[in-house]
């Protein structure tokens, strides 16, 4: 009789314990199936409309921005990376690898990421520029201000 009432608790309980296992990986897979920026894409959206929707960029599609449009952080940032330095910190000048592909396909290797300084952060703060190429050479630069999610190319 013990017997019988344990493995009716044991069935009862692996039940239990199932259906709570099947419904939190229901919920990981919802989650993990669903997009970053929470961007539904409807059937009638093209690929394009749904990265403008969701603020992705592709690599074909930046914006420019002037070296007098930048803030006066930057401008020292560029300046710095032309003469090679120093830096305010440590990861400046760090690989950048483009996982996101939101600049220009080029080798591993080819980016390097350097710090915009923010007046009043604590931290390094969102803003970086991105300069492809040789070391203190700054003709193919982007600039962000949103920590890697959208850059503008900077036109000297």
């Amino acid at each position: 009789m013990k017997r019988a009432w344990a493995f009716s608790c044991i069935v009862a309980l692996s039940a239990i314990l199932g259906g709570c296992g099947k419904q939190a990986s229901q919920n990981a897979t919802e989650a993990s199936s669903a997009s970053a920026s929470q961007a539904p894409v409807l059937p009638s959206q093209s690929a394009s409309d749904a990265n403008a929707a969701s603020g992705a960029q592709g690599a074909g599609a930046l914006a420019t921005v002037t070296t007098t449009q930048l803030p006066g952080e930057a401008a020292e940032t560029l300046r710095l990376i032309k003469t090679g330095g120093p830096f305010p910190f440590s990861d400046d000048g760090v690989l950048f690898r483009n996982s996101a592909l939101l600049l220009p396909k080029h080798p591993r290797g080819y980016y390097h990421t350097y710090t915009v300084r923010t007046p009043g952060a604590n931290d390094r703060g969102q803003r970086r520029i991105v300069c492809g190429g040789p070391r203190r050479q700054t003709g193919e630069c982007y600039y962000t201000d949103d920590y890697y999610a959208s850059f503008k190319r900077i036109a000297e």
